[in-house]
Order: structure tokens, then sequence, then C-alpha cells
């Protein structure tokens, strides 16, 4: 959410944002029922303190008459007083609903476009791998080296269901253990936190309501969240923390969840566009400045690229258009991995940034000089799995079917390749 203030003082601004994000939002229509709120606000107070005013001058009153004209004075500016207060509350709920459609302003760097396919390539890295055969996809391989069953999965789960078993169950721990000790010597605070948040903090996130088709939601109102962004959010909502406390960063694992609601008939199978898996979160909060916002992010996202780079997996990174530019954010990245059985590059992570537009949702502050100010926030994924064991997978299939392990997992792993065998 964006300060009323800052929207009154740069109207064209957000309006030029909103259009770059392909967005429609009615900013004059806001301004307007601003002024409407401020003016019963002043009014409404005014009142409020007449009345107050009135109590002593009934009590002083000289005579019955004069009494019984302030209790009729008094009775009527009540009245007066709750019509007004019936409006606002109803201005309110107006002004409030317009307020979280306001979008944030992105970053001139942003390019223009409305698709995915308007966002800019910026950087790959790593080659390729050239195969002397052609090669499989990791539902072919896994299933042959009994690290998944995606049979019974989908009789388990339904639709999109698979189990991850002996070497996959394994390479997947591995890579956690490896994620952990990754990203825990660059500074971060490791959690582990809950899947099942309140929905107040989807909203506050951005991730409601344009994701609401998304979400799977439980019998009580809690609502389970596709990444550990939301509770690692909400965590410090309504406190206020000291500057010298800033950046806190955060390490998070936790399940998460995702209906993958419209993206029927896109990667129906396998591990790619799953609805249950589970992610290393990288999330940030800082002191309110842009250079040290942007700073931010181009480091928790080289992070990843450098986890990427440890395990020899080759990736491009994608500087996201505005068009494809959630509501939320001031930029993104998205880390996209090649999988060499589509012959394209397939999302592994995005890192964004969103100034204070979170922080005034949670009323996350932190005090500096005798004065409070609203913190800024940054996420980017550390490592999302099971979707990453498909690129491993992918990239290091040998010609006998057999998979090699990248070096750096092999000590969790406890072995270099994994071969056919007669595990069942």
């Amino acid at each position: 959410m964006l300060d009323i203030k800052f929207i009154r003082d740069n109207k064209e601004i957000i309006e030029r944002g909103a259009k770059k994000k392909r967005l429609a939002v009615d900013i004059d229509g806001l301004l307007r029922l601003d002024d409407r709120r401020r003016e019963l606000m002043t009014s409404s107070e005014k009142k409020r303190a007449e009345q107050n005013s009135f109590n002593d001058k009934i009590a002083k009153a000289g005579t019955a008459g004069e009494r019984e004209a302030f209790i009729v004075t008094m009775k009527a500016l009540k009245e007066s007083l709750q019509k007004e207060e019936e409006e606002l509350k109803a201005v309110m709920k107006d002004w409030q609903t317009l307020m979280l459609q306001v979008p944030n302003v992105p970053d001139m760097s942003v390019p223009e476009g409305a698709t995915e396919a308007d966002n800019a390539e910026i950087k790959t890295w790593g080659d390729k791998p050239a195969f002397a055969f052609e090669p499989k996809d990791h539902i072919e391989l896994m299933t042959a080296l009994h690290m998944a069953d995606f049979e019974r999965g989908v009789k388990t789960h339904g639709f999109r269901g698979y189990f991850l078993k002996g070497d996959g169950a394994e390479l997947s721990w591995a890579l956690w253990q490896y994620g952990r000790e990754f990203f825990g010597k660059r500074n971060f605070t490791a959690f582990i936190a809950p899947s099942v948040v309140k929905k107040e903090f989807f909203y506050a996130t951005g991730h409601l309501p344009k994701e609401a088709e998304d979400l799977y939601y439980t019998q009580d109102g809690g609502y389970l969240s596709g990444t550990a962004e939301v509770a690692m959010m909400a965590y410090h909502g309504d406190e206020i923390l000291r500057a010298e406390e800033l950046p806190k960063r955060y390490l998070a694992f936790s399940p998460c969840f995702r209906r993958e609601a419209g993206s029927y008939g896109k990667d129906t199978k396998g591990l790619i566009r799953v609805h249950e898996f589970f992610k290393l979160e990288q999330l940030v909060l800082s002191v309110a400045d842009h250079a040290e916002s942007v700073k931010l992010h181009e480091e928790i996202n080289r992070n990843f690229e450098e986890f990427l780079e440890s395990l020899r997996l080759p990736y491009r990174r994608l500087l996201i258009c505005g068009g494809e530019l959630s509501l939320s954010k001031v930029k993104q990245y998205d880390t996209e991995v090649w999988m060499p059985s589509q012959k394209a590059y397939r999302e592994l992570s995005s890192a964004s940034y969103y100034h204070d537009f979170q922080t005034r949702r949670f009323n996350i502050r932190y005090n500096a000089g005798g004065k409070k100010f609203y913190a800024h926030s940054l996420n980017c994924t550390a490592a999302a799995t099971p979707r990453i064991l498909a690129a491993i997978v992918e990239n290091n299939q040998q010609a006998d079917g057999s998979v090699a392990i990248p070096e750096e997992l092999q000590k969790y792993f406890g072995k270099a390749v994994i071969a056919k065998n007669s595990q069942s």
C-alpha cells in the first residue's frame, strides 16, 4: 500500500506506473473519496468536541429552561454526528478498497511490455550440455531409476501428484542440507516457517486478491501459503524495530502449496508444476532507502545465481516487464534453468523488492533519530524442490540412463552416481 500523501503528491507518476503495469486504477476517484474522508473526519472530530463541551454546559446551566435547550441542541448534534460516522464508515470501506488497488511504482529500469514474451533477457551463464544421445526428460529418468513414482502419486494425491522415493528422496534431503549450508554462510538467520497463515497477511503481501484461485484454505479461515514470504513478513507485523537491527536477513524453510489454477495443459506430468513442494526463501527487511533496496535486491538474486553455478546448472536472468510485474513490486528478476528435454529455460527463482508497499500493510517500522519509518522489504527464492531436482537430473544424465551427482551434493547424498538397480 502506498502512502495517500505520496499518491496525492505524485498522481501522474502513479498513473504512469499503473499504465506500465497494464493495471486500471481510478486515482481521481480515490482522491475525491479521500477529500470526503478527510472532511468527514474533521467534521466528526469537531462535533465530538462540541458534544463533550455540552456536558459541562448542562451541568452548569442556571435554569431548567437553559438546561433543556442545551439537551435539545446536544441531541441534534448527536444525531448529526451519528449520520456522519455512518457515512464515514461507508467512505472508509470504499477508500480502503481503492487504496488496495493502487499499484507500486515500477523502477525506471523495468522494460515496457504486456506479456512474458516482453521480459528482457539480461544474462546467461553456463554451457548447455551437449549430449551424444537424445536426452530423456526427468520423468523417464527418475521412473527408471526408482527415484519417483508418478503413477501412484496421481492415485494418492490426484492431478499433479508424485512420490519421491529412494534416491529421489535422498537427493531432495541432500539439496536442502546443501542449501542450508550455502546460504547459511551469507549472514542469514535460519527459520522453519508455518504454512497455514491468516488470510489478512496474504492481502498484506499482495498475493490476494489476484491469486485467490491459486490458494488452498482451511476450515477455520486459514490459508496454505505458496511461499514462506507471507509468514516471515507477518513475523514482525505491528512491530517497531531499531535501525541498528537492519537489515534483517532471514532464510526460511517451509512446505508450500499452490493449486496451479489456470495452468491446465501445462506440465501436467512430472515435477515442474506441482501442488505441494518445499522451498527455502530469502527475505530481507532494510532501512527505507532506495539505493539500499537496489543493492540488496542484486545481492539476494546473485546468491541464487551462485547457488546454481555451484551446481553447474546453466541459467539465464530475466528482467520482468511492466505488464508481468505484480501490483506490489518495484522490480523483479526471474532466474530460469536450462531443461535439456524441453530445449528451453524454466523458472526456478524470483527476486523482488517492494520499498515500503508491504511493510505499510504489516505496520513494520523502525526507529531512527527519534523518528519512525516504514522498513523496505525484499525476497528471493533460495531453493525450491522438487523442481530443481528435475533440472539436476536432466542436465547430469548419462548415456546409460544413470545420473551424475554434482560434487557439492555428494557429501550429503553419499555417492557420485545414481545408477539403475533392482529397487522397487
